[in-house]
């Protein structure tokens, strides 16, 4: 098995190819046995398990044989599969050939409503296994007959991005998968992360970024394993939540002057597919890789003006003062202090404070501002291809669940 450390910093790579071609809790950890090969396990010494040493010098990778193998030989694990991008990764990744190894949980989606017999009939050819990926001794056991893989892809992501479900998802369940994919096997992982935890104020960026950390020492210690970061954009379901509201003649609602921030919003068809690129892509090896969608960055006054046109009708905008969250946030911490049953609440304004100011771009580290420049475009979904069908057809397939703010 492997020891997993933390590094001091984390190599980015801002090219991508086209889509055509504080404190953090101290939780124990279980150490898995390994069932890779003997030469994988003279490899990997001493337990899988959490520590805050300095990461080991980086080795270059070592070669991994399954990259000569063609996809219909090679097994791949996806946790988080029943979630908003994890279907299309396992989608994505069966369309390409792979066998898929696909966690999910006995009730799946928004509050539970699809049943066991709905997910396997849903992300059918793949091999579905249900199991509890915050237990890391049932994921263990769900998965040990399960094995070898070759790969592994984590789409886990906390819900609403509450501070302990932030570190039981972001955290403990995503190195509980790394765990389990490096048991089976596993020499290459691939995390889906978030272009937000380049600037982390809230707590499932803290999270993730300590996640990542413990990912790139895992690799630094061991050449034979590597791994692949994915930051993208914005989702487009995000940017949806007021097509109904303005199509039905209400006016669009923005922060400020809708232009306090920008994203290049990537759809999940595409960013599927730059997900599983990352299972053979060796330029895309022990790398960090902001990724968005094709076109411009654009702002929330732009995506409103651009809602208006393809229905026809006369902007009609209401500016809400960034202000107003400042108070509700700085009331809500208040609360919570006295009454810590609020500290989720007082978390939601944050977030919500935070993705009506921040940019969802690349943060340049030469200027600190965010750039539309040099954020790597990918794919050939856009956002007003995406507003065109949900005026047609609807949210159905996107809803926001715990996720909307307006």
């Amino acid at each position: 098995m492997a020891a997993l450390l933390l590094p001091s910093r984390l190599p980015t790579n801002t090219t991508a190819t086209p889509a055509s071609t504080r404190s953090t809790p101290s939780p124990s950890f279980l150490s898995f046995p390994s069932t890779a090969t003997p030469a994988s396990r003279r490899r990997c010494r001493g337990p899988l398990l959490a520590s805050s040493g300095a990461a080991p010098p980086a080795l270059a990778p070592a070669a991994q044989p399954f990259r000569a193998l063609p996809p219909s030989e090679t097994t791949v694990l996806v946790t988080g599969a029943t979630g908003y991008i994890g279907r299309y990764v396992v989608r994505e990744l069966l369309r390409r050939g792979h066998r898929v190894l696909a966690v999910a949980r006995a009730r799946s989606g928004i509050r539970g409503r699809n049943s066991p017999e709905d997910v396997v009939a849903d992300l059918a050819p793949a091999q579905v296994v249900f199991s509890d990926v915050t237990d890391p001794a049932a994921l263990l056991a769900d998965l040990s007959a399960r094995g070898p893989v070759h790969a592994a892809v984590c789409c886990l992501a906390s819900r609403g991005g509450g501070v302990q479900d932030s570190w039981r998802v972001d955290y403990r369940a995503t190195l509980h998968t790394l765990q389990a994919a490096r048991g089976l096997g596993a020499s290459h992982f691939v995390l889906l992360s978030a272009i937000c935890v380049q600037k982390p104020l809230l707590e499932f960026q803290r999270a993730k970024l300590k996640f990542e950390e413990e990912l790139a020492a895992e690799a630094a210690r061991d050449p034979a394993f590597t791994y692949s970061i994915v930051r993208p954009t914005a989702f487009f379901k995000s940017l949806g939540g007021q097509v109904d509201i303005v199509k039905n003649g209400q006016p669009y609602v923005m922060f400020g002057d809708g232009k306090l921030c920008a994203c290049k919003p990537i759809s999940e068809e595409d960013l599927a597919a730059f997900i599983a690129d990352c299972i053979y892509d060796e330029d895309k090896i022990n790398q960090v890789l902001p990724i968005g969608g094709p076109g411009k960055a654009l702002t929330p006054l732009e995506q409103g003006e651009m809602l208006f046109r393809l229905l026809g009708r006369e902007p009609k905008f209401i500016k809400v003062p960034i202000q107003i969250m400042d108070g509700v946030i700085w009331v809500l911490d208040g609360l919570a202090k006295l009454f810590p049953g609020l500290v989720d609440a007082a978390e939601f304004g944050k977030i919500g404070r935070y993705y009506a100011s921040e940019s969802m771009l690349l943060l340049d580290p030469e200027t600190e501002e965010y750039s539309d420049e040099k954020t790597p475009s990918y794919g050939k979904d856009t956002l007003e291809q995406f507003f065109e069908r949900v005026i047609r057809e609807g949210m159905a397939g996107q809803e926001l669940g715990e996720q909307t703010i307006f």
